[in-house]
């Protein structure tokens, strides 16, 4: 499954609502650290598909969520299970990192 990109609207039911665990990548087109992470995530997004839903959130189109999930720095990757902040990571990682999120 490729990654999902969230807006306000739709982030209830693809996060919240989620069956699944899912990591959410707040991030930015003009981010060099978010660039670096781009791989990363795409690759988890398509590793483990049905597993683990992969979501995107771009803080310029929705400054309103950075703001709810106090997103001070990016990129920043929150895992959320059974609909609830799991943990968070800011800054540039790796894949290992980013899957405990979700453990």
């Amino acid at each position: 499954m490729a990654e999902i990109t969230l807006t306000g609207k739709s982030f209830e039911e693809e996060v919240l609502k989620s069956e699944i665990p899912v990591l959410v990548d707040f991030w930015a087109t003009w981010c060099g650290p978010c660039k670096m992470m781009n791989p990363i995530i795409a690759g988890i997004a398509e590793e483990y598909d049905g597993k683990i839903k992969v979501c995107k959130v771009n803080v310029d189109e929705n400054p309103d969520l950075a703001g709810q999930f106090k997103i001070f720095s990016i990129p920043t990757v929150i895992g959320f299970v059974n609909g609830k902040e799991n943990s968070r990571l800011m800054g540039f990682t790796n894949k290992e990192n980013v899957l405990a999120l979700i453990k």
